[in-house]
């Protein structure tokens, strides 16, 4: 029986042509910050894949420590890295394709746009605020995960968010920067988005723990609960408002010491 053409395969020399030669590529992704380049490529038996390959050193670094988180936690909502190979000396990961829109794309030089009417954070934002707290709802469980694991969150922020606005699901992408806590910084800031980090995450020497992806799930329930951009209108519950006001304390001390805790609040904030 012949190998699967992408689980199958350990070690290739070039991604792109082999991908071509495989199926048929219907999608892909050059412009990316993460010093990756990305594909859609469907299979000649219908299958759809994601396949996400390491163009630099650092993005080589990224990807091996997607490949343990990846390893360590698993969930529905979380998009799995199944299989990986070596491309020349650098890796690629294999996951399965899921359709959706992602809330913000981070580009090198395209546009980078939350608030037009007819970008994809615009119109989840106009859904009912039901359909907000639901996928909300979805990102908590899977963070519930990263932390039994004994993961934190590192780099996540709306482009992450891949919504179906069909199905009304979300999946979570990209989160190769998640790793074991708790850690130190070492540089001089972690990578990330300023919109959804906590202090200590710009501070050498600091510690990252389960604090931090408290405060980072706060800034994620605030800025997709707002009807704009400029935190201006609030569409939840007062009571869901102090829940984040306490998750996003910049004293880490003052926060909800987990996620679990964090989510039980806001849970019960969510039925007054």
């Amino acid at each position: 029986m012949a190998p699967h053409p992408l689980l199958g395969i350990d070690e290739l020399t070039a991604l792109e042509p082999y991908l071509g030669q495989v199926g048929e590529l219907f999608a892909a992704f050059r412009d990316q910050d993460s010093g990756c380049v990305s594909y859609g490529v469907q299979l000649a038996g219908g299958e759809r894949w994601f396949v996400k390959e390491a163009l630099t050193d650092a993005a080589r670094q990224s990807l091996e420590r997607g490949w343990a988180f990846h390893q360590a936690v698993k969930h529905p909502v979380i998009v799995p890295q199944v299989h990986r190979m070596l491309v020349g000396d650098r890796w690629a990961v294999v996951m399965p394709w899921k359709d959706g829109e992602v809330l913000y794309h981070s580009t090198v030089h395209g546009p980078k746009d939350r608030t037009s009417p007819d970008s994809a954070m615009a119109r989840f934002r106009a859904l009912p605020v039901s359909q907000v707290t639901s996928a909300f709802a979805q990102v908590l469980s899977a963070h519930l995960a990263v932390e039994a694991a004994g993961h934190v969150a590192v780099d996540f922020y709306d482009g992450a968010l891949l919504y179906n606005f069909a199905m009304g699901t979300v999946h979570l992408i990209d989160l190769d920067e998640y790793r074991r806590g708790p850690f130190t910084v070492e540089t001089e800031r972690l990578p990330g988005s300023r919109r959804f980090m906590a202090p200590e995450e710009f501070e050498r020497g600091a510690a990252i723990d389960t604090r931090t992806t408290v405060f980072t799930l706060g800034r994620a329930a605030r800025l997709l609960l707002d009807a704009g951009d400029a935190e201006q209108a609030w569409r939840g519950t007062p009571a869901q408002l102090a829940v984040v006001t306490r998750a996003t304390q910049p004293n880490p001390e003052r926060r909800f010491e987990s996620v679990h805790e964090f989510a039980s609040e806001w849970r019960t904030a969510g039925q007054h």
